[in-house]
């Protein structure tokens, strides 16, 4: 291909929800031409009226801008080569369809569906190769004019080269495709409908892609595009063709294709309980490319200044959501304090919040985020760290209460509650406070502090006790240890 500036397009179809598979395109790409400098075009497939909708277009709009991805040409910024929604350019492919039918490139195809599956079983039987055989190739006049007053409809194909097609794929290397491997395909619907084939190239071309970077699972069309390229090239609708990159499959549980059906594969998913954008993106671009064999943990900025498309690893890439965990609770972990509490906003409000709107302290808030930060995986855990604060009484499990208050736990917090009482209110004092009647009791720290806890936040595990104390306040604190004696006494 020519030395062009690198152009390359993310080309998603408005159907349901967006998929992290997608997004991991979407991110290679946008990687991609930010490190060479070059331009991304954000193009919408839509010609599937049967399955897209307007509201996944307007979902993919919004995913790509909360995860940061900003497009030179497309949907809300315009550019040379507008429009770029499919379904806007339908006279586009009607055209180009009509040269490659007159240039020979293509030809129509009258038979049936019927016909086809036996054929195609026969060929099965016999061992043979069971795409299209050629049949209406070259029909002369008199066979097309019986057809038509048969009334049949006809499909347009394209008529692929019957000689082996050989590409270099950025990610695998050089490949070879035969050509009993690479039927002659269908480019228009009976109906006149542009397909995917046509369409997804012509586009390309026309746009002026210099690398298509895309699934593994479109590896099988390349030789079609290639053919369908030099076609485009000699009738002078295409300047060149692109490099061809193919992205490894990006596996789930069973070691099977993440598919959208899998509940790990929504964006959504991701967004509603809180993963960072940029904790996100980090681990997907791990799923099939590494910045150091040593390093897991790097901001989008450090990616794009490494990011080669030949550093790609062609083997499939399992999505392991515990790592995705860990990365993302890394990346809040380097948020600034400030960022972190504003960050946490929508989940401290309904429906998230159990609490009554009026309860919710900010200063308090402000107080505990710092210890917060430390401690959640994704934000929406926020809610139930700090739920103690604002709730009129802990949310108390009975698990938690019966794993806590065990024998002789009320005398340990009679002694607890009169050593808080006299204590100064602060993390420190109360530590010792607790440490003094556990001490009282021939108990270390970690068991003499476990029925506070769960009497004060109603958990066994949480946030660091003794600044919770502090920030929640003496008289909630003994308020509530009093309530857990009563509990207990009852």
């Amino acid at each position: 291909m020519v030395n062009a500036p690198v152009r390359v397009r993310f080309c998603p179809s408005p159907t349901g929800n967006p998929h992290v598979g997608l997004v991991r395109t979407a991110l290679f790409n946008w990687a991609f031409a930010r490190h060479q400098g070059g331009t991304l075009v954000f193009r919408i497939e839509d010609t599937d009226a049967a399955r897209d909708s307007e509201d996944s277009y307007n979902q993919l709009l919004e995913s790509m801008r909360w995860l940061g991805f900003d497009w030179d040409e497309g949907p809300e910024v315009g550019g040379p080569h507008a429009p770029y929604r499919q379904s806007q350019r339908m006279d586009i492919y009607k055209d180009v369809a009509d040269k490659l039918l007159a240039g020979g490139y293509a030809y129509h195809c009258y038979c049936t569906t019927e016909e086809l599956d036996t054929r195609r079983d026969a060929a099965r039987a016999a061992g043979k190769p069971s795409g299209y055989d050629g049949h209406c190739r070259e029909l002369s006049a008199e066979q097309i004019a019986a057809y038509e007053a048969e009334g049949r409809t006809s499909i347009v194909r394209f008529r692929m080269p019957d000689e082996a097609l050989t590409f270099t794929d950025l990610v695998r290397g050089e490949l070879t495709f035969q050509p009993e491997n690479v039927p002659d395909y269908g480019i228009v619907r009976a109906n006149g409908a542009p397909l995917y084939t046509l369409v997804n190239p012509v586009d390309d071309a026309l746009m002026e892609i210099t690398h298509v970077l895309r699934g593994e699972d479109l590896l099988s069309s390349t030789p079609r595009q290639l053919a369908l390229y030099k076609a485009l090239i000699e009738l002078g609708i295409a300047k060149d063709t692109p490099a061809f990159g193919h992205l490894p499959y990006v596996m789930g549980e069973g070691n099977k294709k993440l598919s959208k059906r899998d509940p790990q594969a929504s964006l959504n998913l991701y967004r509603e309980r809180g993963f960072l954008p940029e904790g996100l993106l980090n681990y997907l671009s791990l799923l099939g490319w590494s910045i150091a064999e040593d390093r897991d943990i790097f901001s989008i900025d450090e990616m794009v200044a490494a990011f080669d498309i030949a550093d790609v690893n062609a083997n499939p890439a399992r999505f392991d959501l515990k790592k995705c965990e860990h990365i993302n609770a890394e990346h809040i972990r380097k948020m600034d304090v400030k960022a972190f509490t504003e960050a946490c906003g929508p989940w401290l409000k309904a429906p998230f919040a159990p609490w009554a709107p009026e309860s919710f302290d900010a200063e308090q808030f402000a107080e505990i985020a710092p210890h917060a930060q430390t401690r959640v995986t994704v934000l929406s855990d926020i809610t139930a760290n700090v739920d103690f604060l604002f709730l009129d009484e802990p949310a108390t499990d009975e698990a938690s209460w019966n794993k806590a208050m065990k024998e002789g736990s009320d005398a340990l917090l009679t002694t607890a509650r009169a050593k808080l009482a006299e204590a100064e209110w602060n993390a420190d004092a109360l530590k010792n406070a607790i440490l003094a009647a556990g001490e009282e009791h021939g108990l270390k720290l970690g068991k003499a502090q476990a029925p506070v806890r769960v009497a004060v936040t109603g958990r066994t595990i949480g946030l660091p006790l003794f600044e919770s104390l502090e920030i929640l306040g003496r008289e909630k604190t003994l308020a509530r240890v009093d309530a857990a004696l009563a509990k207990l006494a009852a």
